[in-house]
């Protein structure tokens, strides 16, 4: 079983800055997939079980963004 979750993310607005939050956010254990979408400021995740908001806020952080809350 695989849970979904999307995030905005504030500060993202090309590509590189896609890779870097994608990056951090693949690095959490179970999570499956990583989508971002600069323009919209949206990431989607999917992991192999529900994803602590500090977790997720601690790997955008560390990719230099601000996670702003869940969709």
């Amino acid at each position: 079983m695989s849970v979904t979750a999307v995030f905005t993310v504030e500060g993202m607005s090309c590509g590189h800055c896609e890779r870097t939050v994608s990056t951090e956010l693949a690095a959490i254990d179970g999570v499956t997939e990583v989508a971002a979408r600069a323009k919209a400021g949206r990431v989607t995740v999917v992991s192999e079980r529900a994803l602590d908001d500090t977790v997720v806020r601690s790997a955008v952080d560390g990719a230099g963004f601000t996670l702003v809350g869940r969709v």
